[in-house]
């Protein structure tokens, strides 16, 4: 029979043990209004497949009219019969995943812990943005949303805010790509004036460095004063000089290894006279192969914020930073007469048009301009990573001089 309003407000549950109880329509194949014992009525579509039976719930009674829920259920076969969907499989999918929560896991799973900046990646999804959207499902997420949440970071943290930003623009260009929004939807974080970035160019100087010096030296902290040391003389990113061994040290070529860098590509760092020495200065550890061990068991030095906090207040650069040690020694190359393509050389930089011209400088240039920059370092400090000039060997101090 044609199901009516009339009968589904005259019919009751007859079922036993909650056992499925439905008014069929004869003019939808396999639509009809579900009764519960409870008294609740739902309207619901009976379809297969793949060879499955499925029964969708279109809609409660009350919510819809029995016209509205009859239309639903028209279009819902249509898809069946002529596309093939299966719309209770649709409907699973969208219930259990594709919150932000479930695109953050699968963004790391699948990019970010690639990177290497993946644990930064990690660290701005627990704190900016799970606590703000975890239970949302991505395609719900809006410019004005993303705008939001960038403005109130950018109060605190400016630069950071653009860092949030632009990770969630790669985020949603991925979520796109794997299915997480509609494949035309527009990407959120697109379109969002950043913070305007002022470019750094703070180094130490050469009247800060013997007060610098001192302060490094007078560090307790073994593997941090000689990282610190290391971070002035070579150029090194913080990251790469942590993880450095002693078997990435070629003692005949004096010379340091850095296999896994930001560039991603191997770094040699040919050694100064006074990097040199720090290094045979060292204590190694039998059970540790980092350079720069940690407090922990065959761990390399992790926390050196702290220890670069006391040297940097004991010797009057609080606005110094830690990456700013690496640019000092690209400004006192630069300063020294060296071209940008050899100090981009030293530094490792990973810029294109900057590589192309790499070839042009053998490992010699490299190695007179690191040398010539160890010896201006210490000349300015009027001190070697350890003590005085005058107790560094011969071939050191004459470089130091």
């Amino acid at each position: 029979m044609r199901l009516t309003k009339r009968d589904i407000d005259a019919s009751a549950y007859t079922g036993t043990n909650n056992a499925r109880c439905v008014l069929w329509d004869d003019e939808v194949p396999g639509f009809g209004c579900r009764l519960f014992p409870s008294g609740k009525r739902s309207f619901i579509l009976s379809y297969r497949a793949a060879g499955r039976s499925r029964l969708l719930t279109i809609g409660s009674y009350g919510a819809l009219t029995l016209g509205q829920a009859r239309k639903a259920a028209r279009s819902e076969l249509a898809k069946v019969e002529t596309e093939g969907a299966d719309p209770v499989a649709v409907r699973e999918r969208e219930r259990q995943g594709e919150t932000m929560r479930d695109l953050c896991a699968a963004y790391m799973e699948r990019h970010g812990n690639a990177k290497k900046s993946g644990s930064e990646d990690q660290r701005r999804i627990d704190r900016d943005i799970l606590p703000k959207w975890a239970s949302l499902k991505a395609r719900a997420i809006t410019r004005p949303d993303v705008a939001a949440l960038h403005r109130k970071i950018g109060k605190r943290a400016p630069y950071e805010a653009n860092r949030v930003l632009a990770l969630l623009s790669k985020m949603f260009e991925l979520a796109r790509r794997w299915g997480f929004v509609p494949e035309g939807q527009a990407n959120p974080a697109r379109d969002i004036d950043r913070f305007t970035e002022a470019k750094r160019d703070r180094w130490v100087t050469p009247d800060e460095l013997p007060r610098l010096a001192q302060a490094i030296n007078e560090e307790p902290n073994e593997s941090a004063r000689a990282a610190l040391w290391l971070y002035l003389l070579t150029g090194a990113r913080k990251s790469e000089l942590l993880k450095a061994q002693w078997a990435d040290v070629d003692w005949t070529r004096e010379e340091l290894r850095l296999p896994d860098t930001k560039a991603g590509r191997v770094h040699y760092i040919p050694l100064s006279p006074p990097a040199v020495a720090l290094l045979r200065d060292l204590r190694r550890a039998d059970d540790n192969p980092f350079i720069l061990p940690g407090k922990l068991a065959g761990a390399h030095l992790v926390n050196i914020s702290k220890p670069w906090g006391r040297v940097r207040t004991a010797a009057g650069v609080d606005d110094v930073r830690l990456h700013d040690l690496r640019r000092t020694v690209g400004s006192w190359l630069a300063q020294s007469g060296n071209s940008l393509h050899l100090i981009g050389r030293v530094l490792n930089h990973s810029n294109q048009s900057t590589t192309a011209v790499y070839a042009r400088f053998g490992e010699d240039s490299v190695r007179a301009a690191l040398d010539q920059h160890g010896a201006r370092i210490m000349g300015a400090a009027g001190l070697t990573p350890t003590a005085e000039v005058t107790q560094l060997p011969t071939r050191v101090r004459s470089a130091a001089k």
